[in-house]
């Protein structure tokens, strides 16, 4: 997870600045994150079943592999000038159906690790945080600095390397029968062999869970806000502001680092806390701060300090809402489940990018930046205040023994 996720965060500046300095449109900008994403979204959806007859270990070494190709096409295709506009969507197309099966794979790994461990299940996904904050950190930094001192083409390149290492680590190393298909032995054939049946139980499931549905309604909002700020809001703001590429991998690495205090804490004692007001809090922090600290043209020290603040409350929200997640799914489920899930939370996301550079361009940095905050706080605080989101206090307790059933 390290690996790989690592790449992907030079991507997220490499990315972008390449498409601003070869193309100055913040609008294509946009439409090359909307075509990453949107794959991702659409194929990991879909490839929930699979994960879980499959075995997600396959997958995911299978789809690093994929998305190493494609990411070394670009640079590669630059150099030899062959690299037209329409091929770089086409490639980072590519790159997003792969991965999304990719991360779910990883994801669906992580119960499996908790359960061998015998840890609680917010200590496992807190360290899953961790491991990911960790390479936000280390990735954007890397990612400002490379862009800076060689050029975005050396940070794409690399980001291919990190998909080529993250596919070796999960096929070769990871320990004897790590990562097998999902069983259920009480299943019916039918069931085990039905793709489609598969697919509509864990649409099913979905569907009658409301504080899951709200979650993932409520995430919708925020990923396409963030999608938003990374992919297009962000850039623009580092170049308009004179900071370049290095503020990019600076406030990122800062708002990581600060993440990963909060991951660690949460790792600690968040199987302790009350799940809702952690998550409410986490989103006060990490939500709308960081559009007005942009809006207000402020200093790049009172950026950093703001940025940090908001990773440190992030570090707590995904802990609490993967064990939430966990708790409520069966094992033999979760691979299909968490791939619809994460799909319907990520839907906003390829439009994101796109909707930001559309409006960035029609009515300037500042006036969105301002209605994207104003969009967040609204979004997390309305849907923390439903009656269903009381049930995350008490899922804890709920299924604690259905957890330790069998599969």
């Amino acid at each position: 997870m390290a690996v790989s996720l690592t790449g992907t965060r030079i991507s997220v500046v490499a990315l972008p600045w390449f498409v601003l300095v070869t193309t100055g449109s913040a609008t294509r900008t946009g439409l090359v994150a909307f075509c990453e994403m949107a794959p991702y979204v659409v194929v990991k959806a879909f490839t929930g079943p699979l994960v879980d007859r499959i075995g997600p270990r396959a997958v995911s070494w299978t789809t690093d592999l994929a998305s190493a190709t494609a990411a070394a096409a670009v640079p590669l295709l630059h150099v030899l000038d062959l690299l037209t506009f329409p091929l770089l969507l086409v490639l980072v197309a590519v790159i997003g159906a792969a991965r999304g099966p990719g991360d779910l794979a990883k994801e669906v790994m992580v119960p499996e690790a908790a359960e061998h461990g015998r840890v609680p299940l917010e200590r496992a996904t807190g360290l899953s945080g961790v491991v990911e904050r960790l390479a936000s950190t280390v990735g954007l930094a890397a990612g400002g600095a490379l862009v800076t001192l060689l050029g975005p083409l050396t940070g794409l390149a690399v980001n291919a390397g990190c998909f080529a290492l993250g596919s070796v680590l999960v096929g070769l190393a990871l320990p004897r029968g790590t990562g097998r298909a999902a069983e259920d032995p009480a299943a019916a054939p039918a069931e085990r062999s039905g793709y489609w049946r598969r697919f509509g139980e864990g649409l099913a499931f979905l569907r009658g869970d409301p504080l899951l549905l709200t979650v993932i309604v409520m995430l919708g909002v925020t990923n396409f806000l963030d999608a938003a700020f990374a992919s297009v809001l962000v850039p623009v703001w580092a170049r308009e502001s004179g900071h370049g590429p290095t503020a990019i991998g600076l406030a990122g690495s800062v708002m990581g680092a600060a993440a990963v205090g909060g991951s660690l804490i949460a790792a600690a004692v968040a199987h302790r806390l009350r799940r809702r007001l952690v998550v409410l809090a986490g989103f006060l922090l990490v939500g709308a701060p960081r559009f007005l600290i942009l809006a207000a043209d402020a200093p790049l020290g009172a950026v950093l300090a703001v940025f940090a603040v908001g990773g440190f409350g992030a570090g707590f929200v995904n802990p609490v809402l993967g064990a939430v997640l966990v708790e409520r799914v069966p094992r033999r489920m979760l691979g299909r489940v968490n791939a619809l899930g994460d799909s319907l939370s990520w839907a906003g996301i390829p439009l994101g990018g796109l909707v930001a550079g559309a409006a960035v361009a029609a009515a300037g940095l500042v006036p969105i930046l301002l209605a994207c905050g104003t969009a967040y706080f609204l979004a997390t605080n309305l849907a923390g205040l439903r009656p269903e989101w009381r049930e995350m206090d008490r899922t804890r307790g709920r299924d604690a023994v259905k957890r330790r059933a069998p599969a």
